[in-house]
């Protein structure tokens, strides 16, 4: 029920536009390539996943921190013209053991302008046990000390999701990235006590510049 405002930079080869050898999805979705073949695509993922503090919220005080740290995984994807159906794997490395989730869906693209494509995605999110018990579950001793009740959350189906992003081309080295989310948490996830609201919003806002490197 509360939002804050966090910064991260991206540094990848050139090609990050969305159908490109580089693939931005998100903060823990940089997609490689590396791979094509009549309309299918494969290859790994890289990137972050944010943890979470207990002084983020009221209602977290007492279940302690968990950290955040990269996440590693692949994807496979189909091209049907612009309509792209994906499957999207993710799992953190280090930081804390918080596990990984698994992602379906589909993305479409269409244009906005002659100079701009926007690109809409609906999926949902499947998390395993450690993912769930890190984000949704309450000890005991967590109860004890957040006033919370006790609360085992399983693996499961935790949200579906609709998403729309842009690249806007400012020049011919400099570019705008704009981003919206919309994310409803269900099963395990959504019955959780540490929830205040199902719904959840993320927005992003990010310039790009393309640069070579001399030899």
């Amino acid at each position: 029920k509360e939002y804050e405002v966090r910064g991260f930079p991206i540094i990848a080869p050139a090609g990050g536009e969305s159908s490109g050898f580089v693939q931005f999805r998100g903060v823990d979705d940089l997609r490689f390539r590396i791979f094509e073949y009549n309309g299918f695509e494969v290859g790994p993922l890289a990137g972050y996943r944010f943890g979470r503090d207990e002084d983020d919220a009221t209602r977290l005080t007492g279940l302690g921190d968990v950290d955040g740290g990269i996440v590693v995984g692949g994807y496979a994807a189909y091209n049907f013209g612009s309509f792209k159906p994906f499957l999207s794997y993710h799992h953190q490395v280090t930081g804390d053991d918080a596990g990984a989730v698994l992602r379906a869906g589909a993305e479409t693209r269409f244009s906005l302008t002659p100079n701009i494509m926007v690109t809409a995605v609906a999926g949902a999110s499947y998390a395993d046990d450690e993912y769930m018990q890190s984000y949704f579950s309450v000890t005991a001793a967590q109860a004890l000390a957040s006033g919370l009740s006790a609360y085992d959350a399983d693996s499961g189906f935790k949200d579906v999701y609709f998403s729309l992003g842009t690249d806007i081309p400012l020049s011919e080295l400099w570019s705008m990235k704009l981003g919206v989310k919309y994310t409803h948490l269900i099963g395990d996830a959504s019955d959780s006590p540490i929830v205040e609201t199902d719904s959840q919003f993320s927005g992003l806002l990010g310039f790009s510049y393309r640069f070579g490197l001399a030899r």
